[in-house]
């Protein structure tokens, strides 16, 4: 049996008030990565008193796996409102729940995730445009040239937003969070769809410090630089 079906087999048999301690012994954490293959079963699996269960524990991997958990719902106005609270969350991590948890979203309803980018990609909270652009931005999503183009434009209109702000708000860590995913998500929205992809990359405004640094570390990235 494998990890994923053993643990698929004890979360289906456990209380929901069991889940967080349960999945706090096998986060991984402390540690430098967290284990997203337990994230995803227990994202999948969850029921509402073990998405609150998660939620209120306080622990951050189980915030993680919530914040996922809420991600893959977010098709649900409710849903999409708590992965919206959550991703402002001061933990990195589980702002990265949301994006996970939006990108299995996508595989299972990709018209859905599409929606959702599309309006967080014009929110005027910085840490939703992040996520936009990551949730957007995975190879296994982007496999047909309309979601490309997808992909492209969320760079595209996040990367104007960003550029769009006074200077006194660039250096906030939201506005240098969403910088550096626009650091390496342009190279993958390009690289799903070339040809469209790198006439949009060809047109950013590399006069702005923040756009020229964007540029030199997409161009930096092998998937990127073999096309250019």
């Amino acid at each position: 049996m494998s990890t994923a079906e053993s643990s698929t087999d004890d979360l289906r048999a456990m209380e929901a008030a069991l889940w967080p301690a349960y999945l706090s012994a096998r986060s991984g954490l402390p540690g430098p990565r967290a284990n997203l293959s337990l994230l995803t079963v227990a994202a999948r699996l969850a029921d509402g008193r073990a998405i609150e269960a998660m939620r209120t524990d306080g622990g951050e991997y189980p915030a993680m796996c919530a914040a996922a958990a809420f991600g893959l719902r977010a098709g649900s106005a409710a849903c999409e409102d708590s992965a919206r609270a959550l991703a402002t969350d001061e933990r990195w991590r589980v702002r990265e729940g949301v994006a996970i948890g939006l990108q299995l979203l996508g595989e299972d309803s990709p018209d859905v995730l599409i929606g959702i980018v599309q309006r967080w990609a014009d929110d005027p909270e910085l840490y939703l445009q992040r996520i936009a652009t990551v949730a957007i931005c995975e190879p296994r999503l982007l496999r047909t040239a309309p979601a490309a183009a997808v992909a492209v434009d969320v760079c595209r209109r996040c990367t104007r937003h960003l550029t769009a702000l006074p200077p006194a708000l660039r250096t906030s860590p939201a506005a240098r969070n969403l910088r550096q995913a626009l650091g390496y998500c342009w190279s993958i929205a390009v690289a799903a769809d070339p040809d469209p992809g790198l006439a949009a990359f060809r047109d950013l405004p590399t006069d702005d410090r923040d756009v020229e640094w964007i540029v030199t570390q997409n161009l930096r990235k092998k998937r990127l630089a073999a096309l250019v």
